[in-house]
């Protein structure tokens, strides 16, 4: 089991799905958690009392992670209670899916800032204290959308093909610096937005799949804790695919 005892995380968009389940991973493995969340505070409660419940500190605020100054002020508070933090998991994103002809120019702008200016915003203003700490890992969630493109989420796509831009860029700023800067690419992943298909569009899915399944939350919260932990202290500027084989 990777260990994480006394490290502290920050996960953004944290309270369902795929970040809800890299907070728990990390409080199971011993580290603590602050987290950020858009929308339900009783989903953020509950979530405080299961990290509780693991013997680990949490704390959260709610905020809109497109706002560069509440990340900053998250940021700093976090710094505070906690006296630093070790790793940043850049989670948090929305869809507002059309084909292009169809799309708003609200719908591509609040895309962009959510998804991608979120991944700018939180890894600016992490860097002094990481550097600090004389080190880190911060994990950008991209998508194989932001690798292979997907009809109908052209704003989606180009926030996760931009996700992958700025990772292997940190990397080379900050290799040596001793902060490692990775992207984990999801496939179809089982989560509320999954459950909201047709069956007949999940099953079409599925059969597009090698291993003909969907992945789980903790395939993805698994890698966190590995490129979170010293095991992968000489990964850097990777993008690993999480996708059952789609994209091979």
């Amino acid at each position: 089991m990777i260990e994480l005892k006394d490290k502290v995380a920050i996960v953004t968009g944290a309270t369902r799905g795929i970040g809800r389940a890299i907070a728990v991973g990390f409080a199971k493995a011993g580290a603590h958690v602050a987290f950020t969340y858009a929308s339900s505070e009783n989903a953020a409660q509950t979530l405080h009392t299961e990290l509780d419940e693991l013997g680990v500190k949490s704390y959260s605020e709610k905020f809109d992670v497109a706002d560069f100054d509440a990340c900053q002020s998250f940021v700093n508070t976090v710094v505070k209670e906690f006296g630093g933090f070790d790793i940043l998991v850049n989670n948090a994103g929305i869809t507002k899916d059309n084909l292009l002809m169809r799309m708003t120019k609200d719908d591509w702008d609040r895309v962009i800032k959510v998804n991608l200016d979120s991944v700018f915003n939180f890894s600016k203003v992490a860097l002094r204290p990481l550097l600090k700490r004389k080190g880190g890992s911060i994990i950008n969630m991209s998508s194989v959308v932001g690798v292979q493109g997907n009809a109908g989420q052209i704003n989606y796509a180009a926030t996760k093909a931009g996700v992958l831009g700025v990772t292997k860029s940190m990397a080379k700023e900050y290799g040596k610096k001793n902060i490692r800067v990775n992207a984990i690419a999801p496939g179809f992943i089982q989560t509320e937005m999954t459950e909201a298909l047709a069956e007949a569009d999940i099953k079409a899915w599925t059969d597009s799949i090698p291993m003909e399944r969907l992945g789980k939350p903790e395939d993805i919260a698994n890698l966190c804790l590995f490129l979170g932990s010293d095991m992968s202290s000489y990964i850097t500027g990777q993008v690993i695919n999480v996708c059952g084989g789609m994209l091979t």
